[in-house]
């Protein structure tokens, strides 16, 4: 097809008239443009999804021309509504809508759809793409993403509003499709909303009926809009795939019901307006074909050759409703100096929770415990926790009905509840994965930052809500406990063997077991200063506090890996150990050296800061050691690339079992004895005597 974006259709004015002919014209012209820029995307990639971008497309014109509060000329104004396309897959809906509205990105990207250096990838990307305020794809959690920036929304507002100043008073809309609400994160996070009271939240669902293997009702039947209205939903129901007014009307509607989030349920038809297509499953996953496109565009009245284009007066048309932002976001503006005026050092502590910066002093207060005591790290972890809630007023968080073992509530701060959002403490309920996306949300929307607690043994229900947080980068915290079998009677069902492995393996996420009380302030210090999310791997028992007089600082965790015990300057063996082991590897050296043999004792608490270190700095953490002992309750893969071909390991490749903790770890291996052991096989293993 030739490239065509100059105007070769009859035009008007491309502003809206008080003719509603004319301005029917004009919308309808728009709606062309949307689908035919995404029929010409996808199919030029060979890949793609058309068809819900198509049955949308009246629906995302009725928000950007009439609903929606933006600024494409400030795409981060802080009182923005903010759009959350929850089915990421119709990603060419929100790309045409930036690109005619005015944002950042250009025809060429949209030509470039899917493509390396193009914005436009394949499914939205937070970061990439000017507007688009959250990564989603993974179906489900674009839901849970906008609970998190509504309820953000309101915390803000409850915290800096006043009746001279409205700072926050935004929306969030999502659209979801039936995808979505069959995934159980949805589920999760729309019941947390309702129970909330949200009620600047809107969620479109787009029940066009159709998923990639045929028919929805092959799998889905339900009564979607009884079971949200079970949830503490607003619903209203639009049978009909109406004009944009219809979907206008309905925004209003929703926004008038304050005490609860809204669903609106939208009859749509994928692949609208395709002849062969429409109502189809061909017009989900694919292009719709060279052939049918021309037949679309027909139907379309537009030329059937042209490709990518944008009529002039669509353009002039879309680019005037976005400019109509600027103005509200003046208003904004007036009131933040007016504001700043008035009340200088709360409108300073505004613009410093925006901005992602922690306030002066933050760590001022950590505490410090006794050398030679027994302290759980989940336990230093709530001291730590109570410390900087009271010097970073935005730290927010909570756990799922775990708050007492997680020791994740902050003292003295009150909790989140129906129509309170004053409080800091958030009750998610047994909603692993619900909180996950939820708090990524909170990171989006900005001015808050989060953290959330359960068993690390059930960071599983929520892996998919962590791997957005390390693919978008957001400093959200993760307060892992019962880290290992140290979990004892509960047994193996609760005693995460493959879990710390297995989220090391995540891009982007640092994973920190701390072995003592000092590591888990410097965990926590580290978490807070670090532009990506982490992982705290905490135990349930408890945990001599070191002697660091005597031994390495606890600082030298930002590091990931430091020399906790010297042993000598070229040690004989080194013990590598994170967690809880790390004192037992402590013992084990003091053994070995009762026997001549020096051992150096690393404590390895966060491999992914030592990975970051250049290579002469990580040999030096070895002493030019190549006998090596790793040892880590939990499972083994990973560690050969620390211990080398001459190392050994003490690890768990294998389920635990119920029965205290001091008798799993006697039963599985890791006690002193057999660490002292290993090391001395593993040495006569070197000297080449075994």
């Amino acid at each position: 097809m030739p490239d065509v974006r100059s105007e070769t259709l009859p035009t008007g004015a491309g502003t809206l008239t008080d003719d509603p002919a004319q301005n029917r014209s004009l919308a309808d012209r728009t709606v062309a443009t949307v689908k035919t820029l995404a029929m010409d995307a996808v199919e030029q990639a060979a890949s793609g999804h058309a068809g819900t971008p198509m049955g949308l497309a009246r629906l995302a014109y009725a928000l950007w021309t009439q609903v929606m509060k933006y600024d494409p000329a400030d795409p981060a104004w802080p009182d923005r509504d903010r759009f959350v396309l929850s089915c990421g897959h119709a990603s060419m809906l929100q790309y045409a809508m930036l690109h005619l509205t005015g944002y950042d990105l250009s025809l060429d990207d949209i030509r470039a759809f899917r493509q390396w250096g193009s914005r436009a990838a394949g499914h939205p990307e937070y970061g990439e793409a000017p507007g688009v305020e959250t990564t989603t794809g993974p179906l489900g959690q674009g839901i849970g993403n906008a609970v998190g920036m509504a309820l953000a929304e309101r915390m803000l507002a409850a915290r800096f509003n006043s009746d001279a100043h409205t700072l926050v008073d935004h929306r969030t809309w999502a659209i979801a499709s039936d995808g979505d609400l069959m995934e159980g994160v949805a589920a999760e996070a729309a019941s947390l909303a309702g129970h909330l009271g949200l009620g600047k939240l809107c969620v479109f669902w787009d029940d066009n009926r159709i998923t990639i293997d045929g028919a929805t009702d092959l799998s889905f039947s339900e009564d979607v809009g009884g079971r949200f209205e079970s949830l503490g939903w607003h619903v209203i129901r639009l049978e009909t795939a109406g004009d944009a007014q219809m979907y206008v009307h309905a925004s209003e509607a929703a926004a008038a019901v304050t005490d609860r989030p809204t669903l609106v349920c939208c009859r749509t038809h994928i692949g609208e307006s395709s002849p062969n297509k429409q109502d189809t499953s061909d017009a989900h996953g694919a292009p719709l074909g060279a052939a049918e496109i021309r037949l679309t565009k027909a139907a379309l009245g537009w030329p059937e050759d042209a490709a990518f284009l944008v009529p002039d007066d669509v353009r002039d048309h879309m680019r005037s409703v976005g400019q109509r932002g600027a103005s509200a976001r003046r208003a904004w503006l007036e009131t933040s100096r007016s504001f700043t005026i008035a009340e200088p050092e709360r409108a300073a502590e505004f613009e410093r929770r925006l901005s992602g910066a922690l306030p002066e002093g933050w760590d001022a207060a950590l505490p410090s415990f006794s050398a030679g005591s027994s302290v759980a790290t989940r336990k230093a972890s709530g001291k730590t926790l109570a410390a900087l809630g009271a010097t970073i007023p935005e730290l927010i968080g909570g756990s799922c009905d775990l708050a007492g073992s997680n020791n994740t509530t902050i003292a003295g701060a009150q909790d989140v509840t129906p129509g309170r959002f004053e409080g800091r403490t958030l009750h998610f309920g047994v909603r692993e994965h619900g909180m996950g996306s939820v708090l990524n949300g909170l990171a989006l929307h900005g001015g808050m930052r989060p953290y959330g607690g359960t068993f690390l043994v059930f960071s599983d229900y929520m892996r998919a809500s962590i791997r957005l947080a390390a693919l978008m980068k957001l400093p959200v915290v993760y307060v892992f406990t019962h880290d290992s079998i140290g979990v004892g009677e509960d047994g193996p069902t609760h005693q995460p063997v493959e879990h710390v492995a297995s989220l090391r393996a995540m891009p982007g996420l640092h994973v920190v077991r701390p072995g003592d009380a000092a590591e888990t302030v410097e965990a926590w210090r580290l978490a807070l200063q670090r532009a990506g999310p982490t992982v705290l791997c905490l135990t349930r028992q408890g945990l001599p506090v070191v002697d660091r007089s005597a031994h390495g600082a606890a600082a030298g965790l930002h590091r990931g890996a430091y020399v906790l015990r010297e042993g000598a300057l070229k040690p004989d063996v080194v013990l590598l150990a994170t967690g809880s082991e790390v004192g037992i590897c402590l013992a084990a050296a003091e053994a070995l050296l009762r026997e001549g043999v020096a051992a150096r004792v690393v404590s390895m608490p966060c491999w992914e800061a030592f990975e970051a270190l250049a290579a002469p700095e990580r040999e030096a953490v070895f002493g030019g050691c190549d006998v090596r002992v790793g040892v880590e309750a939990g499972c083994s893969l990973g560690w050969h690339r620390w211990v080398g071909a001459r190392g050994a390991l003490v690890t768990l490749d294998r389920f635990g079992a119920s029965a205290p903790a001091g008798v799993l770890m006697e039963k599985f291996g890791f006690t002193a004895e057999n660490v002292a052991a290993v090391a001395r096989r593993a040495l006569a293993s070197a000297e080449g005597t075994v």
